[in-house]
């Protein structure tokens, strides 16, 4: 199987916790949500200074009836956060920055994130 190849961000991005940036996701494995997309950064800003970032993927396919999932609206157009799909990546896989997560829409994905992993 052919790799692909990863377009590789040089210097590395300053990114910021709630921050949206097009992110280049593949390879993947499985499910995973694949290709060059808008994920919404949710790790913490000390840990970008390592070189990687925990990022959600966003997607245009709207679920409002999956608790697990939190509808946005990313550069004007009607988005759903995939706070199942969260995963670690580096730094060199930002491609930009294209919107900011409003604070109301930043608590909220606080709140999802805590009730889908920090609850037992």
């Amino acid at each position: 199987m052919a790799s692909k190849k990863i377009p590789v961000s040089d210097p590395l991005p300053q990114v910021r916790r709630y921050e949206i940036h097009l992110v280049c996701l593949d390879p993947t494995a499985g499910r995973e949500t694949q290709k060059t997309r808008p994920c919404v950064v949710v790790s913490p800003d000390p840990m970008h200074r390592t070189g990687m970032a925990c990022v959600c993927p966003l997607t245009t396919t709207l679920h409002p009836q999956w608790a697990h999932r939190l509808q946005i609206t990313c550069s004007s157009k009607a988005a759903e956060v995939m706070a199942d799909q969260i995963r670690a990546v580096s730094l060199m896989r930002f491609v930009k920055r294209v919107d900011t997560l409003t604070a109301k829409d930043a608590e909220a994905l606080r709140d999802l994130i805590g009730l889908l992993y920090a609850t037992p």
